[in-house]
């Protein structure tokens, strides 16, 4: 209240105001819940004229008033707030405006034949933005793999150096799990996008002998899959896979924004989030800094998606053939889910497409580490020539800790040690410490990584 007695609303949702884009955000809002719903009635009455139980005459009044301008979201709420029961509501006011051809509105339907098929529009349409970004994201990932096919990096495991890698295979990496996501969504769209129409526990009693053709025209008219046996609602291992996905996607998204993040460390700086100089400020009193506030903003919103795993799994137990204790936990869990993924993928687009790469500042790094990540391959080498690989790997071993104990390059200790001299001329291993020597069949499988996510999203 203010202090004139009225009631001011403010938005209480980040969603409201701060993330997720209004294209997307509108399908999940009360408006694109009613339009959908709306739809759903409009093709019930069309499915039971398709039967001759409804004459065209009464459908084409249902049809020409089954939108949010005739039946208005707030004449619902209105009808709502006296039944205290949204679809009667709904039914309510669609029959007021159809006069004489209200008759037929929720002919045969329970409110969850509506519902559930109205959450299956949304689902599908989701699935259609959220493929169109994740296409996007692969897109310019193949792109940062392709342009640093070739870029010398430290690899690293246990958080310390390892061997060498190339960005590119990282980037690599990075491609081809987004592209299983891609195929994941592409298997799982027939089996969440799908509506109900059987009535109040799935029997179809209410629609006679024609039930099961009437769900089916129903359900193909509104593009969306016919599932074989329901309750009064759709089974939730749908809406179990659905969410799952947006979590595996998300954490995805977050892998990647991650080794970006710790890329961009003072003590690294190999790559890093893009950074408007001009007139992006970093920190309020640390005037140098140049935060990866994209990557963190999105990572955080990642563990949101993910903790709905929960309640989603437990939005499946529902009681016999249903309660309701699952309907007012899936209106967050779908809503803000789908939304926020969305918004994770898109982020985490923006992120590669402004990445910058520090191919000399890469090379540092390995150089800094004296030679000891190309032991491999003085290793192996050595078992080429005859020596078993314990002995290769102990001469190596002590070869490294020396050279950490003195603080000496790898190489130079290498070239006094009698079992590697004996093997190797200077010029042999010379070329066994070039970093580029290292890098094996990384160029071949970023090269195939990048054909087939280019493939996948044409």
């Amino acid at each position: 209240m203010n202090g004139v007695g009225r009631t001011i609303t403010m938005p209480l949702c980040p969603l409201d105001y701060r993330y997720g884009c209004q294209e997307f955000k509108h399908i999940w809002s009360e408006l694109g819940r009613h339009e959908r719903q709306l739809e759903v009635e409009r093709a019930l009455i069309w499915a039971h004229m398709q039967l001759g139980r409804v004459s065209q005459t009464d459908y084409e009044i249902v049809k020409s008033i089954a939108n949010p301008t005739s039946v208005t979201k707030e004449r619902v709420s209105e009808i709502e707030a006296e039944t205290r029961h949204d679809i009667m509501a709904l039914t309510k006011a669609m029959a007021e405006a159809a006069g004489e051809a209200g008759w037929c509105i929720h002919l045969g339907a329970t409110s969850n034949d509506i519902v559930d098929t109205a959450v299956a529009l949304q689902l599908r349409d989701s699935i259609v933005m959220l493929r169109e970004q994740l296409c996007l994201l692969i897109g310019v990932c193949a792109d940062v793999a392709e342009r640093e096919r070739d870029t010398v990096m430290l690899g690293r495991t246990h958080g310390q150096a390892a061997v060498p890698i190339t960005f590119g295979l990282k980037a690599a990496v990075w491609l081809d799990e987004l592209r299983r996501q891609l195929v994941r969504l592409d298997e799982s769209t027939p089996r969440i996008a799908v509506g109900k129409f059987l009535g109040a526990v799935g029997t179809g009693a209410a629609q006679g002998e024609n039930a099961r053709e009437l769900q089916r025209l129903i359900l193909t008219h509104l593009g969306l899959g016919v599932p074989l046996a329901t309750t009064q609602v759709v089974g939730r291992d749908r809406y179990v896979e659905y969410v799952s996905w947006l979590a595996n996607v998300a954490t995805s998204c977050e892998k990647i924004l991650q080794e970006i993040r710790n890329l961009q460390r003072s003590e690294l700086q190999e790559a890093g989030e893009g950074f408007d100089v001009k007139k992006q400020v970093g920190s309020s009193t640390m005037a140098h800094k140049k935060n990866p506030i994209k990557s963190e903003n999105a990572s955080g919103l990642a563990r949101i998606v993910r903790s709905f795993i929960i309640p989603t799994y437990e939005n499946a137990l529902l009681w016999h053939e249903r309660d309701l204790a699952n309907s007012s936990s899936e209106r967050f869990t779908l809503s803000h889910g789908s939304a926020l993924c969305e918004d994770v993928i898109a982020k985490t687009r923006d992120v590669l497409t402004n990445m910058w790469v520090d191919a000399e500042r890469c090379m540092e790094n390995i150089k800094s580490q004296r030679g000891l990540v190309m032991a491999e391959k003085v290793m192996i080498d050595l078992v080429d020539h005859g020596i078993a690989r314990d002995e290769a790997h102990e001469i190596l071993r002590e070869a490294s800790f020396t050279a950490v104990a003195n603080k000496e390059e790898l190489i130079d200790v290498c070239s006094r040690t009698p079992a590697i001299v004996a093997a190797f001329s200077a010029e042999e291993l010379e070329a066994m410490f070039d970093p580029a020597n290292h890098i094996g069949v990384s160029g071949e499988i970023v090269d195939e990584a990048v054909e087939l996510a280019r493939s996948a999203i044409q």
